[in-house]
């Protein structure tokens, strides 16, 4: 079988994605699966449908688009603010998107309104991480002229946290989003469907005991693709960690000098290693390097050590044989990137080797 290549346990990822949309359905909270990291694999979308997902989100339209034309049915979200030169084809292919400019939703109205179609959005509040979001003091004001927007429907309102800048989800800022939702439902005399608290990162949060208030809703990819949760990066327990795996072949192997000869300046991606003299030891090389994956973010058998990579080679301490393999658990960082690679092939397997149902099928 071809390599490097990511092995994708679809068994394994329902496992996960049921196990945590029964524990969040215990508090009200549903659950919208993210496909980004699987480039919105139509099959793992199925999956999580069948799973019990409300809904599929993505964040980007190129990926909706994909599993629309594959006939995937569920309600698509798109998570990332859409781009004015894309507003057309939101429209056409997700019927919700996330939001924080009025002259986005003024071209999404107009882009609506001329297929004679409603678009959902919601609008996403700033809460301390500093990714996307509208100010709390603007939220009012944002909303008023939302609602005057024709083919516009305000579906509900969101945030994230835990991604740019590693800000956590608790007590405080989830009962601030609450009582946004509150005050913008006394204000304008309107139902917010949905109250999205967050993504993988709010899952100590909501299954803590905590006071859920008004969050009905998570956004979970990491945590249903990889068994873990994102801020500290612990296994989950009860899910799989190893449902997606990556492997790689061996090109070289010989012995070698532990510590590097001549000058030393940076290496080809500016960085500057500590070097450990150790002697001769046995170094193996793997046809898989920066451009495939984060070299960073895989983790090895216990016996073998990552020692270096470049763009194309991942140097291990090993004295496995040419054309042996070695199978990496992999963090979020490593899985986006080997599934964006072209030179990653990606093998999906069924329980007991069987081909699934059509996607339509799998749904309950």
């Amino acid at each position: 079988m071809t390599a490097p290549r990511l092995e994708i346990e679809l068994e394994k990822i329902y496992h996960n994605a049921r196990t945590l949309v029964e524990l969040l359905a215990d508090h009200d909270i549903s659950v919208t699966g993210i496909t980004k990291a699987t480039l919105g694999s139509p099959d793992i979308a199925g999956v999580l449908l069948r799973a019990g997902v409300s809904m599929i989100g993505d964040s980007r339209i190129e990926n909706i688009e994909r599993m629309r034309l594959s006939h995937v049915p569920a309600t698509m979200v798109l998570t990332r603010s859409p781009m004015l030169s894309q507003v057309d084809q939101v429209v056409k292919y997700a019927d919700v998107s996330f939001n924080t400019e009025l002259d986005v939703i003024s071209k999404l109205s107009s882009a609506a309104r001329k297929v004679k179609q409603i678009h959902g959005i919601v609008l996403m509040v700033e809460l301390g991480d500093l990714r996307e979001g509208i100010m709390l003091d603007d939220m009012l004001d944002t909303i008023r002229e939302v609602l005057r927007f024709p083919n516009i429907a305000l579906k509900g309102i969101g945030t994230n946290l835990a991604c740019r800048s590693g800000v956590s989800p608790d007590a405080t800022n989830m009962s601030e989003l609450s009582s946004l939702a509150d005050l913008i439902e006394t204000t304008f005399g309107l139902t917010l469907d949905i109250v999205s608290g967050g993504s993988s990162a709010n899952l100590n949060w909501a299954l803590s005991g905590a006071a859920i208030g008004r969050i009905n809703n998570l956004r979970l990819g990491e945590s249903i693709l990889l068994g873990r949760e994102p801020l500290q990066r612990q296994p989950i327990a009860g899910l799989h960690t190893d449902a997606i795996t990556l492997v790689a072949e061996v090109i070289e192997s010989k012995v070698k000098p532990s510590q590097p000869c001549g000058e030393i300046a940076q290496s080809a991606f500016g960085e500057q290693p500590p070097i450990i003299d150790r002697g001769h030891i046995p170094q193996a090389i793997l046809a898989i390097g920066h451009q495939d994956t984060d070299p960073y973010g895989l983790q090895p058998p216990p016996e073998i050590e990552i020692i270096g990579a470049s763009s194309d080679h991942l140097i291990i301490e090993s004295s496995l044989p040419v054309g042996a393999e070695i199978t990496f658990q992999l963090n979020y960082s490593a899985l986006l990137r080997a599934m964006t690679s072209p030179f990653v092939a990606k093998v999906t397997h069924f329980q007991n080797g069987h081909t699934p149902a059509p996607i339509s099928h799998m749904i309950h």
